[in-house]
């Protein structure tokens, strides 16, 4: 059968059962540090999903911010084009140059020569310049609008206002200057009289 020794505390025990009971106590050691690990697993997955619910949600709100951003940018260009003059607003006033040559006669009198020829594409030039920052104005304006309308709790990024401020103000500037062009207030045609 077994033999029996003296253990650390002197009383006699027999050495299967200390085996054995070594072997238990290794065996649920074991399985608690595996259930520990497990659990430390669970956990680490948990973050895991919970980081990638949270990262789902900041992506779904920046896409809500790029139109705004977008048409803010939008804004502003079209309001520097309104000032500074469009490819169109070139073509518009050289086909009216050109129509108001063709319209007058070498015997007409130098007033409706100038008219024709340059006035009425200065006016074809204003009328673009003020169409471009009629739309700036209005791009601008509805974006600074927007949060009023959307979803609330989400507030409108310090740039993206910024940006459409200076849309909108570029497009004020330049449906004034082009009002001014056109009734012939700014840079008027010379008189002929």
């Amino acid at each position: 059968m077994g033999t029996k020794t003296v253990d650390e505390t002197g009383v006699k025990t027999d050495d299967e059962k200390t085996v054995k009971a070594e072997e238990e106590a290794t065996t649920d050691q074991t399985v608690g540090e595996a259930g520990e690990a497990e659990d430390a697993a669970a956990d680490t997955d948990d973050d895991t999903a919970s980081q990638a619910a949270a990262g789902g949600a900041v992506e779904k709100e920046g896409s809500t911010g790029v139109g705004q951003g977008a048409a803010a940018v939008v804004s502003a260009g079209l309001g520097i084009v309104s000032l500074t003059g469009s490819w169109v607003g070139t073509v518009a006033s050289a086909r009216e140059s050109l129509i108001g040559q063709l319209e007058t006669s070498s015997s007409s009198n130098v007033g409706t020569l100038i008219e024709k020829g340059y006035g009425d594409a200065w006016h074809a030039t204003a009328l673009w310049g003020g169409a471009f920052a009629l739309v700036a104005l209005i791009v601008g304006v509805v974006v600074l609008a927007r949060p009023a309308f959307g979803a609330p709790g989400r507030p409108q990024a310090p740039w993206i206002k910024s940006v459409s401020w200076a849309g909108v103000a570029l497009g004020v500037i330049g449906l004034l200057l082009a009002v001014l062009k056109y009734t012939d207030i700014l840079l008027g045609l010379p008189s002929t009289g």
